[in-house]
């Protein structure tokens, strides 16, 4: 098998691919053959060292995938061998031609559903849900804003928010990324670059303020985002680079709360209903992962640059 591995910290350029032997199957385990690998915002930052969180090196980045059911250990059952799946994880990384993984690390991928779709079911998907309804206990008939809604985990959240019966505000950097978050359902598009964006917003919600805002860059937005919520609006931060100031009579004056979150705390039960959902979602159509980018494996280095770009547009997926 293929894999890539990182022996030091630093660069992409770390990132090499190398031959590795083929992966076996213990007790309840699962060998998935790769198809497609998500790329995601978060393994860069585990990949340069800043992670709050770092492997043992050497290590095989990547959580998101998706294949075929190569072989299974004693006490494998809710799969089979040549099962089209997805992953939520593994024991020896994604970017490669095969992972290892647990029982519950292992989900079915409908028929409906592309490979490389199914490499962006996980992470975007989850991180979305979870942020959605799971901390914002968003309901029908709320206003939700989704800031950076071109993305990976943006898309998602536009994709579930609209099947659920919340109106949607999204926001993109470009009018390929706006014709994009339109498509996939959002009411309302505006362009973050706009000086009036805030104001904008308001003026949707006819001056009463969004109930959920799922916010993907705390350090530039939250300040912002506070005065734009309605009363007892929930802001939850999903993704931050850095440090911001904020008043809190803002959200003193809503009735406001300011909820963090990260997938990998989320506890057991709670994944569980997450995957649960994701996968009736799939099966109906109403959730379709958007992928945006597709790469040979070896150039993840490629890739994570460009994921970190301005500008997203679905998922950048690696095919081994």
């Amino acid at each position: 098998m293929q894999a890539i591995r990182v022996r030091e910290f630093g660069e992409p350029d770390v990132m090499k691919v190398e031959e590795a032997p083929d992966l076996q199957a213990g007790d309840n385990q699962i060998v998935v053959q790769i198809q497609a690998n998500g790329v995601n915002p978060v393994d860069t930052y585990i990949r340069s060292g800043t992670y709050a969180v770092k492997p043992d090196l050497p290590y095989t980045p990547g959580s998101d995938a998706a294949g075929t059911v190569s072989s299974i250990g004693s006490g494998i059952h809710h799969v089979q061998v040549g099962d089209r799946v997805y992953i939520a994880g593994s024991l020896t990384g994604s970017y490669a031609s095969q992972a290892l993984c647990t029982a519950t690390q292992v989900h079915p991928l409908p028929d409906n559903i592309s490979f490389a779709q199914g490499a962006g079911v996980y992470v975007p998907f989850a991180t979305a849900y979870r942020g959605l309804f799971q901390r914002a206990k968003g309901v029908a008939g709320e206003t939700v804003l989704v800031h950076g809604a071109s993305g990976g985990v943006g898309t998602a959240a536009v994709q579930l928010a609209r099947a659920a019966g919340l109106t949607v505000i999204g926001t993109a950097g470009s009018e390929r990324g706006k014709t994009l978050v339109a498509e996939q359902g959002a009411h309302h598009v505006v362009s973050h670059h706009d000086a009036d964006s805030a104001q904008q917003i308001m003026d949707i919600t006819n001056g009463k303020g969004v109930n959920v805002i799922l916010e993907m860059l705390a350090d530039v937005n939250l300040d912002k985002d506070l005065r734009m919520l309605a009363h007892g609006g929930r802001v939850v931060v999903i993704g931050n680079r850095g440090t911001i100031e904020i008043n809190p009579r803002d959200a003193m004056a809503r009735d406001a709360a300011i909820l963090g979150m990260v997938l990998l705390l989320a506890p057991p039960e709670d994944i569980a209903g997450i995957h649960a959902g994701l996968r009736a979602g799939l099966e109906n159509g109403s959730l379709n992962p958007v992928v945006g980018q597709e790469l040979p494996l070896a150039d993840a280095p490629r890739a994570h640059v460009a994921v970190m770009e301005p500008g997203a547009y679905g998922k950048i997926v690696l095919i081994p």
